[in-house]
């Protein structure tokens, strides 16, 4: 990683972490369907606390379940692997070097 990329990594996680904690029932909201811009990647956060990533044409490329703490989000898929991210605004996910959209 560059020294500036990992500049602005940091940059992000402050601004996150000087965001207001949303109450619980702003967590739920986080709920739905977050896609990239250009549509290749797309997770569904179910309400039962579990998620669906698609990737492409692969609909189920990687499934797991994921906590909502404020406005961080930590994923575990069922294949073993982890993952987070924070949601920068109501409509924004930074995830995993990726930025991903509410879709209504």
């Amino acid at each position: 990683m560059t020294p500036q990329k990992l500049l602005e990594r940091m940059a992000a996680a402050v601004a996150v972490a000087a965001l207001p904690r949303p109450e619980p029932e702003e967590e739920e909201s986080f709920i739905g369907l977050w896609v990239t811009a250009d549509g290749r990647i797309r997770h569904e956060l179910l309400p039962d606390g579990r998620y669906v990533e698609a990737r492409d044409r692969q609909e189920r490329a990687y499934c797991g379940r994921y906590v909502i703490t404020g406005r961080h989000i930590d994923y575990w898929d069922d294949t073993g692997f982890t993952a987070d991210g924070d949601f920068v605004s109501e409509d924004v996910l930074h995830h995993a070097g990726m930025v991903l959209y509410r879709r209504w």
